[in-house]
């Protein structure tokens, strides 16, 4: 179907164009695609393609059948792989044998919390369970636990193991093949491969006592506490969820304007669960204990090795640095004051930083939305890509069971010369059952095939909650939903332009404190005016958002930074603190030293935040990544595109010396690469602290006025 045709045809069937003044509004491919609700033809003689084009996977009863191919292909890779004399073709089948398994349970560990059909879930989480996945992270303290079996193999481990105790081979292998070679030695390792058969068993009971106890941990963190409704006032109980004679309450209900509801909510949430408590401490015990077995120090030195801060104290010295920079910034205690707030509470952190932004900026999301349909920001992406790396997103209908529900859209990612790079499938709207925070998932890593000679195309996944278009207006985002969108189409252009040699190594699959660096640093091309300008576009009369609009917007993100930086800074030495030698004191007294230290609201009595984090799971040791990557991207943003965002030649430059490698490089040679310099932890600092707003004081000071 032409250009014309499709327009005509989306006029005549979606009323998405509408003439105003006889100006046209349209749409490109891409954000018609997104703009319109989905239109398939059913067509009962079509084949059933499988999940993501896998033909085992047309009905739940194939999940089975993938595990047990991808078992047995294991099997064959793990007798090829001890059989063979060391060298380049070792490695190529270790990354082979993790392919192998990966492209089962990454697609399993997606499936069985997105699909809505619970019998593909239920068949999902079999898989899950049977190739070694757990919770809701294919990862088991840094370890791959897809790999768990494996690492415990002490011939393959030899193999490689082998390889790399030879100088001679070792000199003869590309810098790529010798980096994987040695993360796959690190995964054996951190197993307690090296150990004696003695050491050797307890540190795989460590293993899987850990998988049990993370998954409680996970679990418990998210569920709801509830209280009597006789123990809160009457009028107060429309506010929470009723359950016969209780008020059951499942999150800080920190937007209310009440300050007794947003009270009450923090003291039950938070309320500690002895159970659940034993359960965090055992952990904390456990990973200490498995980290000093295999040879460190402390679970944070564990697991920092290979990040771009490398050990606990570069992290601490990072964090005590900010914070000292942060000390003399006017933040919500300078507000507290000037609104009559006796003592500024934890409880009170969320809700006054938002009035203050509503206060000084007037920041409505309503008036933001009509300029920010999802098509229009779908086709400021799809621009903002041309000119930066000549990539194009080109909207594919998926074929018959491709797909896990009919709203998700697929996205072919085409560069101008190299063609095809990868798909993206977009599960962008709300639906039941549908987990509600956003991520990125990897389906399928690049690598190069020596079987076939051909590359193997990344696949991913970005999940959104969106509200689906109607059939008056399209979809319509808010600025943070825009922002979130950017965010994670950042982390999927990371596996769409990395042509990793090695999977094992494919775009996100990199050091936690730079894997964060993408996204972040397309929030900033999200909030410039020469990006945004683009695209942002009424949906009914195609008026451009007004520059002032944007420069309002920005404005307020800055409104509160101090002090929002320095609650991320609590979490991030709370989370090193836990990770660190013993301290012989609960959880609940380290935490209450260290808000004092850190973060400056008093701590209140029987209440237990640590049982509500849940990423000391996912991100043990490494929660301080959020902030260092942001003072990477920050340091790129202002050196390399602050001039021009759509510069070709750094967009190129960008790709070439971050995007590319995955994690088959160090992390800060890549940014080094990028800046042309090594930046230092002060460097780091200072970068995070001048996106304050420099005349935050001026404004509380005026305000008093």
């Amino acid at each position: 179907m032409s250009a014309c045709r499709r327009l005509l045809h989306l006029v005549k069937h979606r009323s998405l164009l509408t003439h105003v003044r006889k100006h046209l509004t349209t749409w490109s491919p891409v954000g018609a695609a997104f703009n319109a609700r989905p239109h398939r033809k059913l067509d009962l003689f079509e084949k059933n393609v499988g999940l993501f084009g896998v033909p085992e996977l047309n009905c739940p009863a194939g999940f089975q059948v993938a595990t047990e191919n991808a078992l047995k292909n294991t099997e064959r890779l793990v007798e090829k792989a001890c059989s063979w004399s060391p060298g380049v073709q070792t490695v190529q089948c270790f990354d082979q044998l993790s392919d192998e398994l990966c492209k089962v349970a990454d697609l399993a560990d997606f499936i069985k919390v997105a699909h809505p059909d619970p019998s593909f879930r239920e068949a999902a989480e079999k898989t899950c369970i049977e190739i070694g996945t757990i919770a809701s992270s294919k990862y088991v303290d840094d370890v791959p636990a897809v790999f768990f079996r494996l690492n415990t193999n002490v011939e393959l481990c030899k193999s490689l193991k082998n390889l790399l105790d030879n100088p001679d081979i070792v000199a003869q292998l590309d810098p790529d093949t010798k980096r994987v070679a040695e993360l796959f030695m690190f995964d054996f390792e951190i197993s307690g491969i090296h150990l004696d058969d003695k050491l050797r068993k307890e540190a795989v009971g460590l293993h899987v006592k850990l998988l049990d106890l993370n998954n409680e941990f996970l679990v418990g963190s998210h569920m709801p506490n509830r209280i009597a409704k006789s123990a809160i006032p009457e009028h107060l109980h429309l506010h929470y969820a009723a359950e016969g004679s209780f008020i059951q309450i499942g999150g800080m209900h920190a937007d209310s304007p009440s300050d007794l509801v947003r009270e009450i909510a923090y003291r039950v949430y938070l309320y500690p669960n002895a159970e659940l408590m034993g359960c965090l401490e055992e952990l904390l015990k456990c990973r200490y204990k498995l980290a000093t077995l295999v040879g460190y120090e402390s679970y944070g030195h564990r697991a920092l090795k290979g990040t771009m801060a490398k050990t606990p104290e570069t992290v601490m010295s990072f964090l005590q640095l900010l914070t000292d920079k942060l000390s003399d910034r006017y933040g919500l205690q300078c507000f507290s004051q000037k609104k009559n707030v006796p003592e500024l509470m934890p409880w009170d952190h969320p809700y006054l930083s938002g009035v203050l932004r509503a206060e000084r900026y007037n920041i409505e999301p309503s008036l933001y939305s009509p300029y920010l349909s999802l098509g229009s920001c779908m086709e400021g992406l799809n621009n903002l890509f041309c000119q930066l790396y000549g990539v194009s997103l080109m909207s594919e209908h998926p074929r018959a069971g491709e797909v896990w529900s009919k709203d998700v859209r697929k996205l072919a990612v085409v560069h101008e010369t190299e063609g095809l790079l990868g798909y993206i499938y977009c599960d962008f709207f709300h639906r039941q059952d549908k987990p509600h925070q956003d991520c990125h998932f990897t389906i399928r890593g690049g690598r190069q095939c020596q079987e076939t000679g051909q590359y193997q195309l990344p696949v991913v996944v970005l999940m959104l909650s969106l509200p689906e278009p109607t059939k008056g207006a399209p979809t319509l985002l808010t600025p943070g939903m825009m922002e979130n969108l950017f965010h994670e189409m950042g982390h999927a252009m990371h596996s769409m332009l990395g042509r990793t040699r090695y999977q094992h190594v494919t775009g996100t699959r990199c050091a936690t404190d730079f894997a964060e660096v993408p996204s972040i640093l397309m929030e900033y091309f999200a909030t410039d005016y020469r990006v945004i300008s683009q695209f942002a576009r009424h949906y009914e009369t195609g008026q451009p958002l007004p520059e002032s609009m944007v420069a309002r917007l920005c404005e307020s993100k800055k409104v509160c930074g101090a002090a929002d930086t320095q609650l991320q800074i609590f979490y991030a030495v709370l989370d090193q603190i836990y990770h660190s030698k013993p301290q012989n004191r609960s959880t609940t007294e380290i935490l209450k030293d260290m808000q004092q230290k850190f973060y400056g609201l008093p701590y209140t009595p029987n209440t237990a935040w640590q049982l509500r984090f849940s990423h000391l799971i996912g991100y043990g040791a490494k929660y301080y990544s959020y902030l260092m990557s942001r003072a990477v991207a920050s340091m790129v943003w202002k050196q390399c595109f602050v001039a021009d965002p759509l510069n070709r030649e750094m967009g190129e430059r960008y790709r070439r010396e971050m995007l590319a490698h995955g994690g088959a490089k160090e992390p800060m040679l890549m940014v080094e690469g990028m800046l042309q310099r090594r930046p230092t932890v002060e460097e780091f600092v200072e970068a995070l602290v001048s996106e304050l707003n420099p005349h935050f004081e001026t404004f509380i000071m005026d305000s008093e006025s």
